[in-house]
């Protein structure tokens, strides 16, 4: 994946900003070495542009198209529900449900994840059944339970649409409308969709007072009591793998997608975490309304059983420390600009 600059318009930033070594060397917080807080602090430094592959580069106008087909109904069998129905920008780009609704207003049985920094994922899906964001950008369209559009339906429908044809022609002269390109769209504008530099990133950069006391001491916990680091790494707290947290539920899974390896069984992506209070509620099945439940269950509230992860153990806080958790984690969330809805084609 090569890294490609780009100005992505008012809602998104490009260049994040660095912190230099000497900024932190003298920060200490809660009696931590401060070689030790050094290294915790450098481990989530933002990058510095977003990335964009090589067989799907950005360009402002392909980022403009996605955005349009993002928030068109048209792109739903029912030509009533659109990608944005489900991830919504004022809601952490989810749709604040415990599981989603689809096609009829059926009920789903996951939670819906947020699009919130995708561009950097390396799987995708609760279960890691795709590979790639173009692919996942075209999943749940037609998917029969969520948006129930057949792809090579939607391509004649958007055929039929003057305006559509002429933005694919200008975007894709080539190609114009197919399933390939639909996706690339959607895929290019998800990518855009980055969480700007929240008071956490101020901090980090070496602003002392862009976060509070509490929150700082529970940077500290994060990274070393509670041991969220574990799973929830990096910048934008998350590696990107599987885990059983041993959350009370039937659902096998990444094991479906891995030949029912009893290892897998229960085992999730790790969502990241920025912009998380908007986010709620949370867990793959929505079943934990608040911060302080999530903290509760990763304390000691988890199923002990075969799969359950090898980096859940059971961890005490007092409520101040407790506290102080959420403090940090409510500092990852950004003020992000509005999104302006975009005018579709006709």
């Amino acid at each position: 994946m090569t890294l490609h600059g780009a100005i992505f318009g008012a809602f998104i930033i490009t260049a994040f900003p660095a912190v230099a070594a000497e900024q932190v060397a003298n920060r200490t917080v809660a009696e931590v070495d401060p070689v030790r807080l050094q290294k915790m602090i450098e481990a989530n430094v933002r990058p510095t542009r977003i990335p964009f592959p090589d067989e799907n580069p950005y360009s402002a106008q392909k980022a403009e198209l996605g955005k349009m087909l993002f928030f068109d109904p048209r792109l739903s069998g029912s030509n009533l529900l659109s990608c944005a129905s489900c991830h919504i920008p004022d809601l952490g780009w989810e749709d604040g449900q415990s599981t989603g609704f689809g096609h009829e207003m059926s009920r789903l049985e996951r939670h819906t994840p947020t699009i919130l920094n995708l561009a950097w994922g390396e799987i995708f899906m609760w279960d890691g059944r795709i590979d790639t964001l173009e692919e996942q950008a075209l999943e749940p369209i037609q998917s029969g339970l969520e948006m129930a559009q057949p792809l090579d339906e939607l391509v004649a429908e958007l055929q039929a649409i003057e305006g559509y044809a002429e933005l694919f022609t200008a975007v894709f002269p080539d190609r114009g409308i197919s399933i390939e390109t639909i996706g690339q769209a959607i895929a290019t504008f998800e990518r855009t969709v980055v969480s700007n530099s929240a008071p956490f990133d101020h901090w980090i950069a070496g602003d002392q007072t862009a976060i509070s006391d509490s929150a700082q001491r529970g940077f500290v916990i994060y990274n070393t009591k509670a041991n969220c680091v574990a799973c929830h790494s990096g910048w934008n707290m998350t590696d990107d793998s599987f885990h059983d947290i041993g959350l009370d539920t039937d659902d096998v899974g990444r094991a479906a997608e891995m030949d029912d390896m009893p290892e897998f069984k229960h085992s999730f992506k790790t969502p990241g975490l920025r912009n998380i209070v908007e986010r709620a509620p949370y867990m793959h099945n929505g079943s934990l309304t608040t911060l302080g439940e999530v903290i509760d269950h990763y304390a000691d509230g988890f199923a002990k059983r075969p799969s359950l992860s090898d980096d859940i153990k059971p961890f005490k806080l007092s409520a101040a420390e407790k506290d102080d958790l959420i403090a940090f984690l409510k500092s990852l969330t950004s003020e992000d600009n509005p999104i302006e809805m975009p005018l579709l084609p006709d």
